[in-house]
């Protein structure tokens, strides 16, 4: 089945990727990733845009970029979205995977997205232990930094780490180790799907606040998750090498 894969440059994604090739079940067609048109960064990961396509150069897939105006609507991404599937769905594409774990709302918004787009939802990784995942993504040889943390449970120092046994040791009790509920965010530079690994250096951290839209759960998918809309976030730059 030809298939466009959700991919956001991260741990969860990277690792559902080397199943999916593993499986050899569905034809990956292209990576398919959202990025702010502003700042040509990735949409929550802010990684620059020049080190996506080098990861999926380095991967040896194409990929397809979805552009989001500043401040977009959940309705603007619906619509937009919608648009680069009929793309896709026109080249033959039928089914979209995600590397999702265990946000039931979110599952629940993707299937009704794809459904409408007429295209089926395949979740590789769903309802596997997040501890479990982590200990195989680093097992398997993956190497990841960390792009981006929640302030609210994670300090500064937390950003630009290596994902590591140190660093899933320094995680507080209340921290999915696989940042599931959106603690932390990361880019996967080297591992098994990778040619060769990406080169970028450190730069520098900052602190972003985003303030509470007018209709929370316009962004917010799941109930159980800490709220996205009114956190404060500490990013690490990546700059190409």
């Amino acid at each position: 089945m030809k298939s466009v894969f959700n991919w956001s440059g991260g741990k969860d994604s990277s690792l559902c990727l080397y199943h999916v090739l593993q499986q050899q079940k569905y034809e990956v067609a292209a990576l398919l990733t959202t990025l702010s048109s502003a700042t040509r960064r990735i949409s929550m990961h802010g990684v620059r845009q020049e080190l996506l396509e080098q990861q999926a150069k380095n991967i040896g897939l194409p990929l397809q970029q979805l552009y989001l105006p500043e401040n977009a609507s959940m309705s603007d991404y619906n619509r937009l979205l919608d648009e680069k599937l009929q793309e896709l769905k026109q080249q033959g594409v039928t089914t979209a995977i995600f590397g999702d774990i265990n946000l039931q709302d979110l599952r629940e918004y993707r299937e009704q997205q794809m459904a409408q787009a007429g295209m089926e939802a395949v979740f590789p990784l769903w309802e596997r232990p997040t501890d479990e995942l982590v200990r195989e993504f680093l097992d398997l040889g993956f190497k990841a930094v960390v792009v981006c943390v929640n302030g609210k449970l994670l300090d500064r120092s937390f950003a630009g780490r290596l994902l590591d046994e140190a660093f899933l040791h320094d995680l507080p009790p209340n921290v999915d180790p696989c940042g599931e509920n959106g603690e932390f965010h990361t880019f996967v530079f080297d591992g098994p799907i990778f040619r060769e690994p990406v080169q970028y250096t450190l730069g520098e951290v900052v602190h972003k606040t985003y303030g509470v839209p007018a209709d929370p759960d316009d962004n917010c998918f799941s109930k159980d998750a800490p709220p996205t809309y009114d956190t404060s976030f500490w990013f690490c730059d990546l700059l190409p090498a």
